[in-house]
């Protein structure tokens, strides 16, 4: 039995390309950036930074979220397999091309919310510590 997992973060490179099948399912493909930073071995040599580009497919309704809310730049985390395919070039050249096909995705780009003219938003910290305040009353633990 093989596992086939891959599990991935990183950054749009541009916006989703989504079509429709003829039967209405529709499929989202861009490409997703994950980059290794720059370190020193202990020897004392530099490896540099290294970037990474992943070709993302999506199915149906994650297709249509993506068409929806993703934007070049936008951090992801993609859940999926891989799959490879082989295609001839022009110039008669077969060729490899390795994909995610993602079964999860999530946006880990934080969006500004929108208040209506004249609301000011609460602190989200305020009302957490107010909440814990009244809690710990009754509860010695630090958390």
């Amino acid at each position: 039995m093989s596992l086939n997992k891959v599990q991935l973060i990183g950054n749009v490179g541009k916006d989703p390309d989504v079509r429709y099948l003829d039967s209405g399912v529709a499929v989202a493909t861009f490409s997703l950036a994950t980059t290794d930073r720059a370190y020193t071995l202990a020897n004392g040599t530099q490896v540099p930074e290294r970037t990474e580009w992943h070709n993302i497919v999506l199915w149906r309704g994650l297709a249509e979220t993506a068409e929806k809310y993703v934007r070049k730049g936008d951090k992801l985390y993609i859940e999926g397999k891989i799959r490879t395919r082989s295609y001839d070039d022009q110039n008669g050249i077969k060729r490899y091309v390795v994909e995610i096909f993602g079964d999860n995705m999530e946006m880990l780009t934080p969006r500004a919310v929108q208040q209506p003219a004249g609301q000011v938003q609460q602190p989200a910290a305020a009302s957490q510590t107010a909440s814990v305040s009244a809690e710990s009353a009754s509860d010695d633990l630090p958390f």
